[in-house]
């Protein structure tokens, strides 16, 4: 499960510090505000568990990462937020990625589904990675506009082809719109 860190009320006035704070300097994606965080050594809470492995010994935050053995190209649903009750800031979706002798590209991909209109997605595409390669951060926003309130988001990684894939340290951050 999910760990929920402050109020509605705390997020919205730490994104409203920040932006002032940093002025018009790039924000990091590690250094935004953590909304969410998925502890990652059990399985429960994630939705595609069936096909994830707890792997204490390969691990970017020292504790424990999912690892998948993808025999065919899939998207892995990981994890569903439900209603966050955020609007008019940027979502950030964001984990490490490590491959092994991984055939097509590997991704983050975010849905974010409204009420009456469906579901809208953002992926990492710029960050792709194949082959093998030691861990490397992703992330992925979402810019929601005053009035855009997702009722779920959705965790995805995409597997474009075969390999071994570990994903570790997954979160979701909020941030100003720029």
């Amino acid at each position: 499960m999910p760990t929920r860190r402050g109020s509605g009320f705390v997020l919205l006035a730490t994104v409203f510090l920040l932006a002032l704070v940093l002025g018009a300097r790039s924000v990091r994606a590690e250094d935004l505000p953590i909304l969410l965080q998925y502890p990652l050594d059990q399985t429960s809470g994630v939705t595609d568990a069936a096909l994830a492995v707890v792997d204490p010994s390969t691990s970017h935050d020292g504790r424990a990462s999912l690892r998948f053995d993808v025999q065919k190209p899939t998207t892995i649903h990981l994890f569903d937020t439900g209603d966050l009750n955020v609007e008019n800031l940027r979502l950030v979706y964001q984990a490490w990625l490590k491959t092994k002798d991984a055939t097509g590209p590997v991704y983050l991909e975010m849905l974010c589904r409204f009420p009456g209109k469906g579901e809208f997605f953002s992926r990492a595409l710029d960050q792709k990675i194949q082959g093998t390669q030691d861990w490397r951060l992703q992330t992925t926003p979402f810019f929601l506009k005053k009035g855009e309130n997702p009722d779920d988001v959705k965790l995805n990684l995409v597997v474009e082809g075969t390999g071994t894939i570990w994903i570790d340290a997954i979160g979701l951050s909020t941030g100003p719109l720029q």
